[in-house]
């Protein structure tokens, strides 16, 4: 029998988490002894160690990661079933919607479908966690079962993963970003952030003859934007980012060969039948007027 028993999967997540046996124990009101037996038991059923341990704690092996992951997932369905089926009775969706997104969806993006479905769906309590879109990014936090869906970045770069289903939202392009009134902004160092760089159409950077390797490098699209405004350099962004600019930039249009990225939604086909999910996707589906806001395109 490969079955494993809920509270078999709370005490894999928790190891996990704390990545010892004792704080594991600790955290579920349980004695070492019984974790530890129940990680035995869980590893007999699945033929596999599912965790290394040493006088240090215990770290997932890869079998385990990928154990932890479905032990998250099937623990959230069992709270998703709970809050659909007393939300059934009130004739209304309720309980945790967990959201990963990336900074620029979470700030212009998400906000407008949220305050939608607050109010078809008060009940429904959104849980936003802003997730750096490189790696795993947040298609990573809806595999790991940390998220049950997820604003991401979608391409051929970053196909949507096999074991998740997904969809575009919108298609953003990217311009170019430089100080206001600049003479000749082309020649300016390039300002970049590691999020952006994964995301450019690669053709179409190595043909721009133009632009240098980045001189400056920046945790996020915030710093890349101050930076600009100051004089610093300059730098191609995305659609997104570029909402709600601060003074002393400008933004100029790259034509009609410049490059673009999807941004979609992913999450997990048991996820997606979800009363919750759907609703957001469908809110996240509205096109909304703000996206075009602080836009000065010259």
């Amino acid at each position: 029998m490969t079955d494993l028993a809920p509270h078999e999967l709370r005490v894999l997540v928790a190891v996990a988490h704390g990545r010892s046996f004792s704080a594991a124990a600790a955290a579920l009101g349980m004695t070492q002894s019984a974790v530890s037996h129940s990680v035995r038991g869980s590893e007999r059923k699945l033929g596999a160690v599912l965790f290394d341990r040493d006088r240090r704690g215990a770290r997932p092996t890869a079998a385990g990661e990928r154990a932890v992951a479905h032990a998250r997932r099937v623990l959230r369905l069992l709270e998703v079933m709970r809050a659909e089926v007393r939300g059934a009775e009130r004739g209304a969706a309720a309980g945790a919607l967990r959201i990963a997104a990336f900074r620029s969806a979470a700030l212009h993006l998400l906000p407008g479908a949220l305050e939608r479905l607050a109010a078809r769906h008060p009940e429904i309590v959104p849980e936003v966690r802003i997730v750096r879109e490189v790696g795993p990014g947040t298609a990573g936090e809806v595999l790991d079962g940390r998220a049950d869906v997820g604003i991401a970045t979608i391409g051929t770069t970053s196909p949507v993963p096999p074991q998740l289903i997904g969809g575009v939202l919108l298609e953003e392009g990217y311009a170019l970003v430089h100080p206001a009134g600049h003479p000749s902004p082309r020649t300016l160092p390039l300002v970049d952030w590691d999020e952006n760089c994964t995301s450019y159409t690669r053709e179409w950077w190595q043909r721009q003859e133009w632009l240098p390797s980045a001189t400056v490098r920046t945790e996020d699209d915030g710093a890349v934007l101050s930076l600009v405004s100051r004089g610093f350099g300059m730098a191609v962004m995305p659609e997104l980012s570029l909402i709600g600019a601060p003074d002393g930039i400008e933004i100029t249009d790259l034509g009609p060969a410049r490059p673009s990225r999807s941004v979609g939604y992913v999450t997990t086909p048991e996820q997606a039948k979800s009363i919750a999910v759907r609703a957001l996707i469908r809110e996240l589906r509205v096109p909304a007027a703000t996206r075009s806001e602080g836009s000065r395109l010259r």
